[in-house]
């Protein structure tokens, strides 16, 4: 009888099931992003690397600001680059449990960070009646990447549920 207790606890620990807690900002907030994300021990969590973009004109001057695109443009690149990435991973945006962002001043904004263009690529992607879950994140304006006029990276942490 206990063995058979034993190999049922042993099965359930080995089914690698996610449970998830996400906890909305406060004030009945909108805005897409969880105050907080708890996830239960024994979780399988999965760091994903950042993504940075793709040329959105690839004819254009290479490295110009036409061939990575506005920061929306680039922030779209890397949530599509991020969701074939995670597919084969066979995750998906529902399970980033936390994501952090650095954005890079664009000289066109005289150096501030285009956190509205990104808002709009990122909520395509979160908080929507598709798909719901809202990870705990962070944007930070950074002074440059590895690339000139490569103003989004991402990196998330994502629970296997």
């Amino acid at each position: 009888m206990k063995l058979t207790i034993l190999s049922g606890l042993l099965l359930l620990a080995s089914v690698g099931y996610a449970d998830v807690t996400r906890h909305p900002l406060p004030n009945n907030s909108t805005f897409p992003i969880a105050q907080a994300v708890e996830v239960s021990a024994g979780t399988t969590l999965v760091y994903h690397s950042g993504t940075l973009p793709r040329p959105a004109d690839p004819d254009a001057e290479r490295g110009s600001r036409e061939y990575w695109g506005d920061t929306e443009a680039q922030a779209n690149s890397v949530f599509d680059s991020m969701q074939a990435s995670l597919n084969n991973l066979n995750l998906g945006f529902g399970d980033v449990v936390k994501m952090t962002v650095f954005l890079v001043g664009d000289p066109e904004l005289n150096g501030r960070m285009d956190f509205a263009g990104f808002m709009r690529a990122y909520s395509k992607h979160f908080g929507t009646d598709e798909q719901p879950n809202k990870p705990a994140r962070s944007a930070i304006q950074i002074a440059a990447l590895v690339r000139p006029n490569v103003f989004v990276e991402v990196e998330v942490i994502l629970a296997r549920q």
